[in-house]
């Protein structure tokens, strides 16, 4: 059997505001991402990109130094037959019968159609070597463009990292601080409704008799029953949590509020 949060026996009016407080938090923590932008996405697929160009480039490589090997091979097979055709004109000169002479005479002949064929395999190879040099120079180009892309990019994300990481690291805090509050039924709700809405608003206030996430017309009966705060109510329209405006709290009175706790801590630990 799940063991019961404590939290769950909480008043609604408290569990009402301690969402609340979260909401406000949550707030805090996405207006820092927005300051981020695309940046972190954008950094991260500059960083696969360049991966794949690093692989390319080094398959590219590999490629080159087997064609320019084969031509080394080609080059080597024509001298090889031009010392073959050297050595059989030379016995040509000692035969004893026209017979040794036509067979060296057939020899020089295909020593020669070697050498031809090893010529047509270097300039083949040679204009393979010209296409992958000049695939080459574009992949390493493209790295070159991207990598520099990236330092721009990273060099700016580093920027807004260090502005805001003062804060982003305090409401961090506060938003552990925020959940521990919220019982696990409760929370799951709110984390589910967080993730389902880009502006990452779970919880909102009715305001001009509307819902504050999607706008729909709250009806009268039920922001009667929200300022009462008997109960939890969700939107009918975008299932957030609603809460009545006179429940708005400010940072800054959250602020206070665990400034006070920790001193009246410190007093009675004293």
């Amino acid at each position: 059997m799940a063991k019961k949060n404590a939290n769950s026996n909480l008043p609604v009016e408290e569990k009402l505001q301690n969402l609340y407080e979260l909401q406000i938090v949550n707030t805090q923590l996405n207006n820092i991402k927005k300051l981020q932008g695309e940046l972190p996405l954008e950094v991260s697929a500059l960083e696969t990109e360049i991966v794949t160009l690093d692989k390319k480039i080094a398959k590219l490589e590999d490629e080159h130094k087997g064609l320019q090997m084969s031509i080394v091979q080609h080059e080597n097979k024509i001298k090889e037959a031009e010392a073959l055709i050297e050595k059989y004109n030379k016995q040509q000169n000692n035969v004893k019968n026209n017979r040794e002479f036509e067979a060296l005479t057939r020899e020089v002949e295909l020593q020669k159609l070697d050498i031809q064929l090893a010529n047509k395999r270097i300039r083949e190879t040679q204009q393979k070597l010209g296409n992958k040099d000049t695939t080459l120079d574009a992949s390493k180009g493209r790295q070159e463009e991207k990598r520099a892309d990236m330092t721009l990019k990273q060099e700016e994300l580093e920027k807004i990292t260090a502005k805001t990481e003062k804060d982003e690291q305090k409401f961090l805090r506060k938003e552990k601080r925020a959940r521990k509050k919220i019982d696990d039924a409760l929370l799951a709700v709110y984390d589910r409704l967080a993730t389902t809405y880009k502006n990452g608003l779970a919880v909102v206030i009715v305001e001009r008799d509307a819902c504050g996430g999607c706008f729909s017309q709250v009806p009268p009966q039920t922001q009667l029953e929200l300022g009462q705060r008997k109960r939890i109510i969700n939107c009918e329209h975008c299932a957030r949590v609603l809460v009545a405006a006179n429940i708005r709290t400010s940072l800054e009175e959250i602020e206070q509020q665990e400034e006070e706790a920790a001193a009246a801590a410190a007093a009675a630990a004293e």
